[in-house]
């Protein structure tokens, strides 16, 4: 899956730069009028005018974050993940990618870690979350399907708190000092990624500046 995850996000890229079709320029599905679910998410956010180039910048940052604690084809992979479980929420790559090196980080993001607690996988879910999501808890050691549920957790954890997503990315933790001291975790990993994020962009526009000059 993480293969083909790899070979069709470029083409996604691509295709969020040009301009977006209308629903009847869609090619039909054989034998059906429907489009696929997540070409019709990609559409839906384009629709409401929300920056996909904005997402797909955030992901080279997240990749060199990550690449820091684990293979680079891994990390890819991950990076990848952040991306594609995020499209058609209310969260950016950014926001899955914070919880995963505020749980994992340490562990090398390693799909195979298990707190003392239980929770499994790079996002670290509980076994009575996979299961209230309709996954069995061995499957949180599925990175693509831990990623689901982390989204889905995070979604349910953001209703609980009226929108607020500090609040939620607190009650992704828990309560008490434990999870006031996640939260501030998170925020300087933010931090960071941003600053990753700037330095990157920065390279970016010094590359074809050169290109541009040759």
């Amino acid at each position: 899956m993480a293969v083909i995850i790899l070979f069709w996000l470029p083409a996604l890229f691509m295709a969020c730069s040009s301009e977006p079709r209308t629903a009847a320029s869609h090619p039909l599905l054989e034998g059906n009028l429907k489009e696929s679910s997540l070409e019709k998410e990609v559409r839906t956010l384009m629709e409401k005018g929300i920056s996909l180039e904005k997402r797909k910048q955030q992901i080279r940052a997240i990749e060199l974050a990550f690449a820091r604690l684990t293979t680079k084809e891994r990390a890819r992979n991950l990076a990848a993940l952040c991306y594609l479980k995020t499209l058609g929420s209310p969260f950016s790559p950014l926001d899955l990618a914070e919880i995963a090196l505020a749980e994992t980080g340490g562990h090398s993001l390693s799909s195979k870690a298990t707190s003392p607690k239980g929770a499994m996988g790079v996002w670290q879910l509980m076994p009575r979350q996979a299961l209230s999501h309709g996954y069995s808890p061995q499957e949180m050691r599925n990175d693509e399907i831990c990623a689901e549920a982390a989204v889905r957790t995070l979604r349910s954890k953001l209703e609980i708190a009226n929108g607020n997503l500090d609040r939620a990315k607190k009650l992704y933790c828990g309560i008490g000092p434990q999870a006031d001291a996640y939260l501030r975790k998170i925020h300087a990993i933010r931090n960071s990624l941003l600053a990753e994020m700037k330095r990157s962009n920065a390279q970016l526009a010094m590359n074809q500046t050169d290109v541009a000059v040759e």
